[in-house]
């Protein structure tokens, strides 16, 4: 399969629904979808608010890669920034068009495009933002480079991808690989068939500081700390201790499947 097919197929798949919509049965792009779709997210991944820090952005111009249902965006938006925003699909940004409307709120700029090839000039933002995004380009280095790229000199970077070497990696190769009579399969061809859209992609800490080392950023973080995901926080608490103590033995700061990158580029 080549890339430009595999891109169709993974637009057609969040086309059908942007992330975190499946978490209400509210009728679409009233306030109440949009507000279980905030609580259910915030709910499920707390950490997103000490890694994206959106209110230390006041004034400051910010590019969202990948807006998907637009929560994370709205707080770019309430905090105060120059809040512009990207994605791959036109369902993304209706979401997004309708939710600020809703509010009474504006920003800069919101519209469909590759992640690939993003349609901004060199050294504009102050912070880009990406959240559980690239990872589903088949070209991920090419998103990465575009990211570095639109960032000004001495701006900031913050990237969360998915971490190959997880817990959570193991339960998908533990339900899609080995219950399914298909033990040898690897991690990442579970990922690629079996995670969300067809094609993820996941990398390990070693490997992310091996490929950022090319590029003109510093690394001021760069771990995957255990999540609610990792934790089964879903199910009984009889299934949370065994995960729980896995963590640590694996190491409580690189046992999660949240893999959270925040660079700066070099000026």
């Amino acid at each position: 399969m080549n890339n430009e097919t595999l891109k169709q197929q993974v637009k057609a798949f969040w086309n059908q629904a942007s992330c975190g919509t499946n978490m209400t049965q509210q009728q679409k792009f009233t306030t109440s979808y949009f507000e279980e779709i905030e609580e259910a997210r915030y709910r499920t991944e707390p950490e997103i608010f000490s890694f994206a820090q959106f209110t230390r952005f006041n004034g400051k111009k910010v590019l969202e890669v990948g807006v998907g249902a637009g929560t994370d965006f709205m707080q770019w938006v309430r905090a105060g920034t120059q809040a512009h925003g990207v994605d791959l699909t036109q369902e993304a940004i209706d979401n997004v068009s309708h939710r600020l409307e809703i509010y009474g709120l504006q920003v800069a700029d919101v519209r469909v495009a590759d992640a690939e090839n993003l349609p901004y000039p060199d050294n504009q933002f102050d912070l880009v933002y990406s959240w559980g995004v690239i990872h589903h380009s088949p070209n991920t280095i090419k998103c990465l480079e575009e990211i570095i790229r639109v960032a000004k000199p001495g701006g900031t970077i913050k990237i969360m991808i998915y971490n190959r070497h997880s817990l959570y990696a193991l339960y998908r190769w533990i339900f899609a690989g080995l219950l399914k009579g298909r033990p040898f399969q690897s991690l990442s061809k579970v990922l690629f068939y079996h995670q969300e859209s067809i094609g993820t992609k996941a990398y390990t800490l070693k490997e992310m500081k091996n490929i950022l080392a090319r590029y003109p950023v510093g690394i001021s973080q760069l771990t995957a700390p255990m999540t609610n995901h990792e934790c089964s926080y879903y199910k009984a608490r009889l299934w949370r201790w065994p995960a729980y103590l896995a963590a640590c033995l694996w190491g409580m700061r690189r046992s999660g499947f949240f893999m959270l990158i925040e660079l700066k580029k070099v000026i």
